[in-house]
Protein backbone atom coordinates (compact mmCIF):
# COMPACT_ATOMS: atom_id res chain seq x y z
CA UNK A 1 0.00 0.00 0.00
CA UNK A 2 1.48 3.40 -0.94
CA UNK A 3 2.00 6.32 1.39
CA UNK A 4 -0.99 8.64 1.65
CA UNK A 5 -0.95 12.07 0.04
CA UNK A 6 -1.20 13.49 3.58
CA UNK A 7 2.03 11.80 4.67
CA UNK A 8 3.77 12.80 1.42
CA UNK A 9 2.81 16.44 1.99
CA UNK A 10 3.77 16.44 5.68
CA UNK A 11 7.23 15.01 4.95
CA UNK A 12 7.77 17.43 2.06
CA UNK A 13 6.91 20.36 4.36
CA UNK A 14 8.59 18.91 7.47
CA UNK A 15 11.42 21.44 7.70
CA UNK A 16 9.19 24.46 7.11
CA UNK A 17 6.63 23.11 9.61
CA UNK A 18 9.33 22.80 12.29
CA UNK A 19 9.12 19.00 12.22
CA UNK A 20 12.31 17.87 10.44
CA UNK A 21 12.90 14.16 9.97
CA UNK A 22 15.53 12.42 12.05
CA UNK A 23 17.70 9.62 10.65
CA UNK A 24 19.13 6.97 12.97
CA UNK A 25 22.21 5.04 11.81
CA UNK A 26 24.63 2.69 13.51
CA UNK A 27 28.36 2.32 13.02
CA UNK A 28 31.61 1.35 14.76
CA UNK A 29 31.36 4.27 17.20
CA UNK A 30 27.75 3.38 18.04
CA UNK A 31 24.39 4.94 17.17
CA UNK A 32 23.89 8.36 15.62
CA UNK A 33 20.81 10.50 15.06
CA UNK A 34 20.94 13.26 12.45
CA UNK A 35 18.47 15.90 11.32
CA UNK A 36 17.80 15.61 7.58
CA UNK A 37 15.99 18.71 6.38
CA UNK A 38 16.05 17.48 2.79
CA UNK A 39 13.91 14.37 3.41
CA UNK A 40 11.36 13.72 0.66
CA UNK A 41 9.02 10.97 -0.42
CA UNK A 42 10.73 9.78 -3.61
CA UNK A 43 7.91 7.43 -4.65
CA UNK A 44 5.39 5.11 -3.02
CA UNK A 45 8.06 2.77 -1.62
CA UNK A 46 11.07 5.06 -1.09
CA UNK A 47 12.11 8.07 0.96
CA UNK A 48 15.19 10.03 -0.05
CA UNK A 49 17.44 12.78 1.28
CA UNK A 50 20.46 14.73 0.15
CA UNK A 51 23.58 13.90 2.15
CA UNK A 52 25.73 17.01 2.10
CA UNK A 53 27.26 17.13 5.57
CA UNK A 54 29.11 13.85 4.91
CA UNK A 55 29.84 13.20 8.57
CA UNK A 56 28.76 10.50 11.02
CA UNK A 57 25.58 9.32 9.27
CA UNK A 58 27.47 8.79 6.00
CA UNK A 59 30.33 7.07 7.80
CA UNK A 60 27.87 4.77 9.56
CA UNK A 61 26.18 3.91 6.25
CA UNK A 62 29.51 2.66 4.93
CA UNK A 63 29.27 -0.06 7.62
CA UNK A 64 25.53 -0.70 7.88
CA UNK A 65 22.98 0.45 5.29
CA UNK A 66 19.99 0.02 7.62
CA UNK A 67 18.36 3.20 8.93
CA UNK A 68 15.28 4.41 10.73
CA UNK A 69 13.65 7.71 9.79
CA UNK A 70 11.43 9.34 12.39
CA UNK A 71 8.87 12.02 11.68
CA UNK A 72 7.22 13.72 14.66
CA UNK A 73 4.38 16.24 14.47
CA UNK A 74 2.19 16.75 17.54
CA UNK A 75 0.25 19.56 15.86
CA UNK A 76 -0.86 17.24 13.04
CA UNK A 77 -1.99 14.70 15.64
CA UNK A 78 -3.87 17.29 17.72
CA UNK A 79 -5.60 18.62 14.61
CA UNK A 80 -6.61 15.11 13.49
CA UNK A 81 -4.42 15.14 10.37
CA UNK A 82 -2.47 12.14 11.70
CA UNK A 83 -3.73 9.47 14.09
CA UNK A 84 -0.28 9.33 15.68
CA UNK A 85 2.18 12.21 15.78
CA UNK A 86 5.12 9.82 15.41
CA UNK A 87 5.87 7.92 12.20
CA UNK A 88 8.83 5.57 11.73
CA UNK A 89 10.22 4.25 8.47
CA UNK A 90 12.73 1.39 8.43
CA UNK A 91 14.81 0.07 5.56
CA UNK A 92 18.07 -0.03 3.72
CA UNK A 93 19.76 2.86 1.95
CA UNK A 94 21.44 3.02 -1.43
CA UNK A 95 23.88 5.91 -1.88
CA UNK A 96 24.09 7.61 -5.27
CA UNK A 97 27.10 9.87 -5.86
CA UNK A 98 26.25 10.30 -9.55
CA UNK A 99 23.99 8.91 -12.24
CA UNK A 100 20.26 8.91 -12.99
CA UNK A 101 19.01 8.23 -9.43
CA UNK A 102 21.38 10.88 -8.02
CA UNK A 103 19.94 13.39 -10.51
CA UNK A 104 16.33 12.26 -9.91
CA UNK A 105 16.66 12.71 -6.13
CA UNK A 106 18.21 16.16 -6.61
CA UNK A 107 15.42 17.18 -9.00
CA UNK A 108 12.74 16.37 -6.38
CA UNK A 109 14.37 18.40 -3.59
CA UNK A 110 12.88 21.72 -2.54
CA UNK A 111 14.71 24.72 -4.05
CA UNK A 112 16.25 25.68 -0.68
CA UNK A 113 18.00 22.28 -0.59
CA UNK A 114 19.12 22.51 -4.21
CA UNK A 115 20.81 25.85 -3.55
CA UNK A 116 22.17 25.13 -0.06
CA UNK A 117 25.92 25.26 0.46
CA UNK A 118 27.34 21.84 -0.37
CA UNK A 119 24.38 20.78 -2.52
CA UNK A 120 26.55 20.57 -5.63
CA UNK A 121 28.70 17.82 -4.10
CA UNK A 122 25.91 16.03 -2.24
CA UNK A 123 25.06 12.35 -2.35
CA UNK A 124 21.55 11.09 -2.98
CA UNK A 125 20.41 8.65 -0.28
CA UNK A 126 17.50 6.44 -1.32
CA UNK A 127 15.70 4.50 1.43
CA UNK A 128 13.70 1.44 0.37
CA UNK A 129 10.87 1.39 2.94
CA UNK A 130 10.66 -2.11 4.40
CA UNK A 131 8.40 -1.17 7.30
CA UNK A 132 6.43 2.00 8.10
CA UNK A 133 4.66 2.21 11.46
CA UNK A 134 3.33 4.74 13.90
CA UNK A 135 4.53 4.95 17.50
CA UNK A 136 2.09 2.21 18.54
CA UNK A 137 3.38 -0.16 15.85
CA UNK A 138 0.37 0.28 13.56
CA UNK A 139 1.32 0.04 9.85
CA UNK A 140 0.98 3.34 7.99
CA UNK A 141 1.30 1.94 4.48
Amino acid sequence: MPLSDTIKTLIRNAWDDGCPCLVATYGPAGPNISVKGSMIVFDDTHLAYWERSKRTALENLSHDKRICVMYSNFKAQREGVLESGFLRFFGGVELHESGPLHDAIFAKLLPREQTHVGADTGIGALLKIEKAIDIRGKPIM
